[in-house]
């Protein structure tokens, strides 16, 4: 059986966590079957992977024009396929289109969903309303949509009501245990200005509302004397986002943080010595569908200090694994925190009470990679994903509610 899997992110160029669970998925889905990958941007190592670029004439459009374009590109090129896969929007219209023009079934796997992130109209300008096409199209006329939680499935069900709740299954993501493990080296972490001889607290994440890191930030003066807080923070949506960051970050470094940041993403072999170093990896995330980021945190035997919003309380058994701090979201559905002063000051507090036990955070720690051992694997995640795919393409649906017409 043959899949083409879409995708925005595909190595070498990965940037969020939806791009580690296309990398990751399409390593086990090989051992399964014939994956072929199409990506956006320049052309890629390896077998079975084709990039497509901007098409020519939409160099300096809109972004979200841009994809579109790239996207009907992607559909041509899925011709002989008998299942199509896509994730996020960037590639979820073009799985559409391939339905439409090769009539193969798909599959979208659901990261996050334009309705919970008006913040990306900030970066997208016009083409957030262009985002949110897509992304709804697609989904409505999918044949199978994949949740990577069951917060994100109840997200789905509410921001999409007219999804058959019977398309919609949870596939959790998973982490590869043998690269994500305690490593005692940390001779990669002197280049990026990151001491080895202090308490570290450490946070790694793309630089975007959903985040919440302005909140981190905020609460970085208030975290024990003699503290590092290393925020490997990149990619930032926008360059007013980039700025906003730095302003704080200099602000929290003249009230006396002890703040280190990293601005590049860091590849594999730093980033296990960063986690394996951190006291406490920290995820201030206002929204959070899943978090690939912590289960990475938990494999290297870190304890997580996160928030309670979307599919993280699947992923970190609070008082177990970690603590969960509250938000206390606004009315307005952004997931912002009505109270950011009481915020950062919570999040800074259960960051503390950890710090202040080593004992503890060591037990949770060594717990939090016996539940990521035991629970999350990509191959289990890649063995329930090609069980979707064979019952597709056994059943060929093509009854008239898996289609728009």
């Amino acid at each position: 059986m043959r899949v083409d899997l879409l995708t925005r992110e595909y190595p070498p160029h990965v940037y969020g966590g939806a791009g580690v669970h296309v990398a990751e998925l399409a390593r086990e889905l090989r051992r399964l079957l014939d994956l072929r990958v199409h990506c956006f941007g320049e052309p890629r190592p390896g077998p079975a992977v084709t990039a497509h670029p901007v098409p020519a004439g939409l160099d300096g459009a809109n972004p979200a024009l841009q994809a579109v374009g790239t996207a009907a590109a992607m559909a041509a090129g899925c011709a002989g396929a008998d299942v199509v896969h896509s994730h996020t929007w960037y590639a979820n219209i073009a799985g559409h289109l391939a339905k439409l023009l090769h009539g193969t079934p798909h599959v979208v796997t659901a990261h996050s969903l334009e309705p919970l992130r008006p913040w990306k109209a900030e970066q997208l300008g016009g083409g957030y309303a262009l985002s949110s096409f897509c992304e709804r199209t697609a989904l409505a006329a999918a044949d199978r949509v994949i949740a990577v939680s069951g917060a994100m499935r109840a997200d789905l069900l509410r921001c999409y009501p007219e999804l058959d709740p019977g398309r919609v299954e949870v596939i959790h993501n998973g982490i590869d245990t043998a690269e994500f493990r305690p490593v005692a080296e940390r001779d990669a972490l002197a280049p990026l200005g990151v001491r080895v001889d202090r308490p570290t607290v450490a946070c790694v994440a793309r630089l975007t509302r959903q985040k919440g890191l302005r909140h981190l930030l905020r609460a970085a003066p208030q975290l024990a004397a003699g503290t590092q807080l290393v925020m490997c923070v990149s990619a930032p949506d926008t360059p007013e986002i980039a700025a906003e960051f730095e302003a704080l970050a200099r602000e929290a470094a003249g009230t006396g943080a002890d703040l280190v940041h990293v601005s590049e993403p860091l590849d594999r072999r730093a980033l296990r010595q960063l986690l394996s170093l951190a006291r406490v990896f920290v995820c201030p995330s206002v929204y959070e569908p899943m978090g690939i980021v912590n289960l990475e945190a938990m494999a290297c035997e870190t304890p997580v200090v996160a928030t309670a919003v979307g599919g993280i309380p699947e992923v970190v058994a609070d008082g177990e694994t970690g603590l969960l701090v509250p938000v206390g979201a606004r009315p307005g559905g952004d997931g912002e925190p009505a109270d950011p002063e009481a915020f950062a000051k919570d999040l800074a507090a259960h960051v503390n009470e950890l710090l202040a036990d080593p004992r503890r955070a060591h037990r949770m720690g060594r717990a939090g990679r016996r539940r990521a051992v035991e629970r999350f694997s990509w191959a289990a995640a890649a063995a329930r994903t090609d069980r979707v795919y064979r019952a597709l393409a056994g059943s060929a649906d093509t009854s008239e509610g898996s289609r728009v017409r």
